[in-house]
């Protein structure tokens, strides 16, 4: 586990996450105000490592998105380029499900508030592309949850995909929709996020994944090709959906046509 740095201006309290490709700092600037450090891991990082964590700031930095974790701004500090965001004083829903099991009228709060943020994004032609629970930042005591990490997202309506080997893929293997894979001759859309969304609602209400297998080309092709197992409902008498409508394949259906 990396130490807390020094860096001028702000005051490291602790590491939030240390990943593959960055580290999370949570800071208190000079002026009082609590936030994210976000820089990238690699001593001396790529030309793409760099590019990716300005895209992060660049993409929604111009729109006040209401359930998104806000990218404040870009600093050097050492160095070292810093993504300055909002602090809810929260933790990822990947932390707060590997905790236990979510009571369900919290994992419902934390699901409408992530489908009305889908939707915002969507009303501006912004699609995530790696919508998971580690993306997903949920503060139990005010009860709110926001996206982060616009890593890959982009601002056009549709984009197309190519066949590509599991480890080039852009976005996370278990929540990656159809049409992400680039084997079913399909465009990615505001739908890509939906359908990952669906896999976070099943790991959120069930606490384990829809589709497990060490082997990529075996998730690839649960995604493509199988239905996930269904949630048994709920005991607190409220009748849920056997299994998450965003993840629903629907057979005979081009993802091309509406539902």
């Amino acid at each position: 586990m990396p130490l807390l740095p020094h860096l001028p201006g702000y005051q490291t309290t602790e590491i939030i996450h240390a990943g593959s490709q960055s580290i999370l700092y949570r800071a208190i600037s000079q002026d009082g105000t609590a936030c994210i450090l976000k820089t990238l891991r690699a001593e001396y990082p790529s030309s793409a490592q760099i590019a990716g964590l300005k895209h992060e700031y660049q993409i929604i930095a111009d729109l006040d998105l209401p359930g998104v974790i806000q990218p404040l701004h870009l600093e050097t500090l050492q160095n070292r380029l810093f993504l300055v965001i909002e602090d809810i004083g929260g933790r990822s829903l990947k932390q707060q499900i590997s905790k236990g099991p979510i009571p369900f009228d919290t994992a419902l709060t934390i699901a409408l508030q992530i489908a009305r943020t889908l939707g915002t994004l969507q009303a501006h032609n912004i699609t995530h592309k790696d919508i998971k629970p580690a993306n997903i930042i949920y503060n139990p005591n005010s009860n709110l949850a926001k996206l982060s990490d616009f890593t890959l997202a982009t601002r056009i309506s549709t984009e197309t995909t190519h066949p590509l080997n599991p480890k080039q893929l852009e976005g996370t293997l278990a929540y990656l929709s159809p049409e992400q894979t680039g084997r079913m001759n399909r465009t990615i859309d505001y739908r890509t996020d939906f359908y990952s969304f669906g896999v976070t609602l099943y790991e959120l209400f069930s606490g384990q994944l829809p589709f497990q297998s060490p082997d990529p080309l075996v998730l690839i092709h649960s995604h493509i090709a199988k239905a996930p197992k269904p949630i048994p409902e709920p005991t607190t008498g409220i009748t849920q959906p056997r299994s998450p409508p965003s993840i629903a394949k629907h057979d005979g259906q081009n993802a091309e046509e509406p539902l």
